[in-house]
């Protein structure tokens, strides 16, 4: 069957993935980003930032919501700034509520709704210099389990906490031999993780085949974030 998906942040790599897997599975896929189109989306939508009074109406149905905008803002602590903080924040907690309660309506006409959020390894392992991203992806990882509860059984809401992936978000850490070769060795599959691979799960996530499954955060790290070897 069928169904309409909407992916907020589009023009990301991981966004892109996720859409092509999509879309061959013969679904529509609207996109709206702060960034030019990347991708031949059923319909695209470039809005000036999340904030409520930006975000497009939507008239159709809505089967699936993924919020994809995030940040890497890696610096000691005492070097953040609150400006810094509160902007992590902003774009990556704040911009998915904002576009929850957008379009909350348009996925309550849905049978079989599915919201995706992406947080991130370091909300469980403590790494240094993670501060302000963990503290900002924290309060993704609430969000998904509150929202889980209060939308059950008639919308599921589930994250995945990916470790590094290779995307031009992250690639000031891989983009010589040297610091490729040390991103993989800290990795306990010594890769680091591909954009297609983070988007098979959030595929999955938004079909009936984890129609079983709400409120999880699904680690997709190889094992950054359980193992030590």
């Amino acid at each position: 069957m069928k169904k309409n998906y909407l992916l907020v942040g589009a023009s990301s790599l991981m966004a892109v993935k996720t859409a092509e897997i999509l879309k061959d599975q013969g679904h529509s896929v609207i996109g709206i980003s702060t960034k030019e189109k990347t991708y031949d989306y059923n319909v695209f939508t470039k809005v000036e930032g999340y904030e409520p009074t930006n975000l497009p109406a939507i008239d159709e149905m809505i089967d699936g919501l993924v919020y994809f905008p995030g940040t890497i803002n890696l610096k000691p602590f005492h070097r953040l700034t609150p400006l810094e903080f509160r902007n992590d924040f902003e774009i990556n907690a704040l911009g998915a509520i904002n576009s929850l309660q957008a379009y909350l309506p348009n996925l309550k006409k849905s049978k079989e709704a599915s919201v995706v959020f992406i947080s991130t390894v370091a909300v469980q392992t403590g790494m240094p210099f993670h501060t302000s991203v963990a503290m900002a992806k924290g309060a993704v990882e609430g969000l998904t389990r509150s929202l889980a509860a209060e939308l059950a059984p008639a919308i599921r809401v589930n994250a995945i906490a990916p470790s590094l992936t290779g995307t031009p978000l992250s690639d000031r850490f891989t983009n010589t031999p040297e610091k490729l070769e040390a991103s993989e060795k800290r990795n306990p599959m010594k890769k680091v993780g591909k954009a297609e691979e983070v988007a098979e799960v959030i595929s999955f996530l938004l079909s009936q085949k984890s129609s079983w499954m709400t409120g999880q955060i699904l680690a997709v790290d190889g094992g950054m974030g359980t193992l030590k070897l």
